[in-house]
């Protein structure tokens, strides 16, 4: 059986180069495109490669990144531009393959395996998307073209901006043997601190390792992480289906200052489950669960979730239901450096069955819902500053 070709084409510093596109005239200045100072507390989404220099970094606050380059010019996010960028480059992937896996909105892999006979190898076909990316988009991209999904990312990934690894079977550790560990798609920051203490460092080292002994220091994960580096990941691309339905639906928001009471937490919570509801009510979604997320000053994470009968995508009842659980969970032993939450368990809105509650809380969320289509209709018609909860402000 002939290896297949997995290619993987990341847009590069796609929301700062999507939002440069509208300011050629700032392409060689360092810029970022944070959320605002309202909204999202300025932190930074993306920065275009004349920022990187200067060490700006995605998820540092606005005034700690201009701290770092004191002429770094600010832009705010402009996600319907984003999302058409993204489908616009999806259906250049779509002149090569039909088997095209989404890794987020500037991501994807490609499986170009039965397009080698039309359009070349691996390679000639990701300089042909690179090319065209760039010609038709005014974006550039990075691609890997590997035998395998891991390794084909890890390309994407060595070389930026503007480039194509290969990395072929013959000599992948060649290539890939002396990157450190972290490189591997899968191996997040603790679990690579955690092989570090045992002096595992590079992709390589791991290979090296006894199954045992991996198994001991991270569980089965361990073991599949070894496979990974050795080449043998053989999932498949899996191509999203027009009807595809997301499992979960998450905002979440690090302020400029720690949080150390509640109000401060529902207030938070209110305007970020609004921002999921729109986008479940776009979908024709409703949850049935919420997930609670709170990172300490201390980086300490805990996610708790909880589900419930009636699914709802109404922003108030999700944001109550949110707060519930938040109340339950934590108590202010320390401060709180970020928190979020998630829809989850979601369902289509048409097809859940509203099971009635004796004390009449069914009855509650739809007059909420009925409130929420009003304030919708008047958002959509005059703008969201026009009218806001009372407790936002």
């Amino acid at each position: 059986m002939k290896d297949r070709t997995i290619l993987h084409c990341d847009l590069n510093n796609f929301f700062a180069s999507v939002s440069l596109l509208k300011h050629k005239e700032l392409a060689n200045k360092p810029v970022t495109v944070c959320g605002s100072t309202e909204e999202r507390h300025g932190i930074v989404l993306a920065k275009n490669e004349a920022a990187k220099k200067f060490g700006v970094k995605t998820a540092e606050v606005t005034w700690q990144a201009k701290l770092k380059c004191p002429g770094l010019i600010v832009l705010p996010p402009e996600y319907d531009e984003y999302e058409k960028y993204s489908r616009a480059a999806r259906s250049i992937y779509e002149r090569y393959t039909d088997i095209i896996e989404p890794f987020g909105i500037d991501e994807c892999w490609l499986d170009v395996t039965g397009s080698r006979l039309l359009f070349g190898s691996g390679e000639e076909i990701a300089y042909k998307i690179k090319e065209t990316i760039k010609s038709e988009l005014g974006c550039t991209i990075s691609v890997g073209v590997s035998f395998n999904k891991v390794f084909a990312k890890l390309g994407s990934d060595m070389k930026k901006p503007d480039a194509v690894t290969v990395i072929p079977r013959e000599n992948f550790m060649e290539i890939i043997g002396d990157l450190p560990l972290g490189d591997l798609l899968f191996a997040g920051r603790k679990t690579v601190e955690k092989l570090n203490r045992y002096g595992i460092v590079t992709i390589n080292d791991i290979t090296l390792c006894d199954d045992i002994m991996l198994k001991s220091i991270l569980g089965i994960n361990g073991v599949w992480l070894k496979r990974y580096a050795m080449g043998l990941d053989n999932s498949p691309v899996t191509p999203v289906s027009r009807d595809y339905m997301p499992k979960s639906v998450g905002r979440s928001v690090t302020p400029p200052a720690d949080i150390t009471d509640r109000e401060t937490v529902w207030k938070i919570f209110i305007e970020l489950s609004e921002s999921v509801c729109r986008q479940l009510r776009q979908k024709g979604l409703a949850a049935t669960g919420i997930c609670v997320h709170t990172r300490t000053s201390g980086l300490e994470v805990k996610e708790t979730s909880r589900s419930f009968k009636n699914g709802t995508n109404c922003s108030i009842t999700l944001a109550e239901k949110a707060m519930e659980l938040f109340d339950e969970v934590y108590r202010f032993g320390s401060p709180l450096r970020s928190v979020g939450l998630r829809a989850i368990n979601l369902k289509p809105k048409d097809g859940i069955a509203i099971q009635s509650d004796l004390f009449g809380k069914d009855l509650y969320d739809e007059k909420n819902e009925v409130i929420e289509e009003s304030i919708i209709k008047v958002r959509e018609r005059f703008g969201n500053q026009y009218i806001k909860r009372c407790r936002t402000l």
